[in-house]
């Protein structure tokens, strides 16, 4: 879309990931996948963690495993800096580090991070940011998971934009420490058109300086794209790395190796060693590390969710066993099919809920072209991080009901939440005989967010219930990855780990109305006029700025925009905030249908971050944003069947949380699965343009807008309904 960004933010929306082929429904070939097949999933414990996350580092310190990653599927994977740790590598808990922020801008990514033990035993942690450049920053702790303190006081990157040649973006930095302790950084993205990775060496005394760099030719590393990972294999030097597009089935891990860590580097035998299967249980796997236990190593990694987000917004990190052939060639990498059991130590108590019998208050029926997919209650209580139970709507209370078919003693439940770094509000109840219930838990004023939630007590059941109440952010569905139920208590891994509990009250719940109904009856044609009444729930006026006109076309007063807008005189509804659902029903004409622009309405600011997800907006063009505008094409909406100019439609944009979907005459045109992070303060809802200006220009009769989605059926209604033409 027409924007005033600069080239760096440009940068920031992934917008060189588009070497890859895409369908427009953004499911991409991950279509075949049965329910059945990915229950499977749950023997080799991928993915290992319950939760959106990318990119991740894994380390082992005094005998507990770490994995450091980027927070995925918010805010263009800009969610908090948190880490997952683990003493048996099956049971991992989370927790949200405090890191200070930039004294210039408020911190908000964290991406790709990495981590060091020193010389001097403090631990040292590296990520990317964007917001002033695309540097990697540095901090230092006591501990693996901080407290942590800036490397530099004055905000110097450890690795800064344009190093070490002019434009080159500092992101995905890894470090290796060489047998002669000597430490080496290896950095780069977008590298296809960024004159290859770069190496360069860390200075192992002060730790935030890289004293010399390099970039390495691209013909080194053919068809690189990103997250570059060095290792050591006898006397050689492995570089791995990924390439094709984050965004689809091309994304893979490859390798080059060398005689010395600066190479020069010879492209590996077998190349990709990692990348989409056959069957695409493992879709777009990439952007990994590796551990080292004794002689096995083992790959860790992330690839998109199923049923896939629109773009691979939301990823999960899996893990493999690694081999070699010889200390210069790796072998493929065979997902799931080998074994994990050396890894895997867990001594905790039988979960008995597991397979137990779920019922819940609703779930969420996904049904797109091509494919249909529910997130039924089973998959709460089926130890697959794949799958979780979500209600049908983001409408409060929502309840899982689960019959451990016997009763037992259950003194500790753990609840895995959709989002591990916003708070979850709930009870839950227990009953012997499923008629009298009494209370386990009571988190109602929960303010404290982590994953998984341990509640405790001592009780006999048979009959547990999970009660979702509120949520911190707006439009976050109760949903849950797994709910364990335990008879005896064990011994968790730094228990002194205590998240901090939010400031933040709990999110708004919508109030499922026409908020904005707006047409020009009572108005006559050729009528000069300031403001028009919003005749919706929410009240208010819209006022014109520009040239917005009145006029009659084919019997019917209408509006005519030709450089003008109609902007409400309220703040925006909060219920359109974050994932809020909502629906935007529109009878237009356009004589002329342009590439560009187009915006029938916007409610978003898209200058508080600049990120494709917390924006969006309902245009009528034929471009890539043409039905719903995200800021970046790989999240954008196309229409499918371009309406026809000169003529009267009906189009319908609705999200209920999951799904998007525009809707030409009644009819179904394009769908995505989708989160939002839409970023409304200081934002206006506008009728006619964007808050960029892309003005509409053609004839429009009514709006609609609701703070809820819309099924087809009702759409179909709506049509026939609020046609001006009956």
């Amino acid at each position: 879309m027409k924007s005033n960004f600069t080239a760096l933010i440009c940068l920031i929306l992934f917008s060189a990931c588009d070497k890859g082929r895409e369908n427009s429904n953004g499911n991409q070939a991950f279509l075949n996948i049965q329910t059945s097949e990915l229950s499977e999933q749950a023997e080799s414990l991928n993915p290992i963690i319950p939760g959106w996350f990318a990119d991740p580092t894994i380390k082992k310190f005094d005998g507990i495993y770490y994995i450091y990653a980027t927070t995925d599927n918010e805010m263009l994977a800009s969610g908090a800096p948190t880490v997952w740790y683990s003493t048996d590598f099956e049971n991992w808990y989370n927790y949200t580090m405090e890191i200070p922020s930039l004294d210039a801008v408020n911190l908000r990514n964290y991406w790709a991070p990495d981590i060091l033990k020193g010389d001097d035993g403090k631990y040292y942690l590296y990520f990317g940011n964007c917001q002033m450049g695309c540097n990697i920053y540095g901090y230092v702790s006591d501990t693996p998971v901080g407290p942590w303190k800036k490397l530099q006081k004055d905000d110097t990157p450890v690795i800064s934009h344009g190093f070490p040649r002019e434009g080159f973006p500092s992101l995905d930095a890894q470090f290796f420490k060489d047998d002669d302790g000597k430490i080496f950084a290896y950095w780069g993205t977008w590298v296809h058109y960024n004159g290859g990775y770069a190496v360069g060496e860390l200075n192992n005394k002060t730790m935030n300086s890289i004293t010399k760099a390099e970039n390495i030719p691209p013909a080194q590393t053919p068809q690189p794209f990103e997250a570059p990972y060095m290792l050591k294999k006898g006397e050689k030097y492995v570089l791995m790395y990924s390439g094709g597009s984050c965004h689809d089935e091309t994304y893979n891990v490859r390798y080059s190796y060398a005689n010395s860590p600066w190479g020069p580097f010879t492209p590996g035998a077998n190349n990709p060693v990692l990348s989409t299967t056959e069957d695409e249980r493992v879709h777009g796997p990439g952007h990994h590390s590796v551990l080292q236990e004794g002689n096995d190593y083992y790959i860790v990694y992330h690839k998109h969710d199923y049923p896939m987000t629109r773009g691979g917004l939301a990823r999960q990190i899996c893990v493999d066993e690694l081999n070699f052939k010889n200390d210069s060639t790796l072998l493929a990498v065979k997902p799931g099919s080998t074994s994990l059991s050396k890894l895997n130590t867990s001594s905790l108590p039988e979960d008995v809920a597991y397979n137990a019998l779920a019922t819940a208050t609703s779930s969420y029926n996904l049904e797109i072209p091509d494919l249909n997919y529910t997130y039924s209650p089973d998959k709460a209580v089926d130890h697959n991080n794949a799958t979780m139970w979500k209600a049908a709507s983001n409408v409060l209370p929502q309840s899982l009901n689960v019959d451990l078919g016997a009763v037992y003693p259950v003194k500790r439940i753990a609840t895995s939440f959709e989002f591990a770094s916003y708070y979850y509000q709930y009870q839950i109840e227990y009953s012997v005989d499923g008629e009298n219930w009494n209370l386990f838990a009571d988190r109602s004023d929960n303010r404290t967010p982590g994953s998984p939630m341990l509640d405790n007590g001592d009780v006999e059941a048979r009959y547990l219930k999970l009660t979702i109440l509120a949520t911190e952010k707006t439009g976050l569905f109760s949903a849950v990855w797994n709910f364990k139920v335990y008879s005896a208590l064990f011994e968790i891994p730094l228990p002194q780990l205590m998240n901090k509990a939010s400031v933040n009250p709990p999110a708004s719940q919508a109030l499922r109305e026409q908020l904005i109904d707006l047409d020009a009856e009572g108005l006559n044609a050729g009528d000069t006029f300031a403001s028009v009444e919003n005749k919706g729930t929410y009240g208010g006026k819209f006022n014109k700025e520009g040239q917005v006109s009145i006029t009659e076309e084919d019997g019917t007063k209408v509006f005519q925009f030709i450089n003008g807008a109609l902007i409400l005189n309220k703040p925006v509804p909060e219920s359109l905030a974050w994932n809020g659902a909502f629906t935007v029903s529109a009878w237009v004409k356009n004589p002329e249908v342009a590439q560009d622009g187009e915006c029938l309405a916007s409610w978003c600011d898209r200058y508080k971050f600049g990120l494709a997800n917390s924006y969006n907006a309902f245009f009528y063009n034929s471009a890539h944003y043409g039905a719903a505008g995200h800021l970046d094409s790989h999240f954008d909406m196309p229409y499918k069947q371009l309406p026809e100019a000169d003529k009267w439609h009906h189009l319908v944009l609705t999200f209920d949380g999951v799904t998007e979907r525009v809707y030409v005459d009644g009819k179904l045109d394009n769908a995505q699965i989708m989160t939002l992070a839409s970023q409304i303060e200081n934002a206006k809802l506008i009728v006619g343009s964007s808050d960029a200006g892309e003005g509409y220009s053609g004839y429009l009769a009514s709006l609609k807008f609701y703070d809820r989605g819309m099924e087809r059926e009702e759409i179909q209604t709506l049509n026939r309904e609020s046609s001006p033409f009956r």
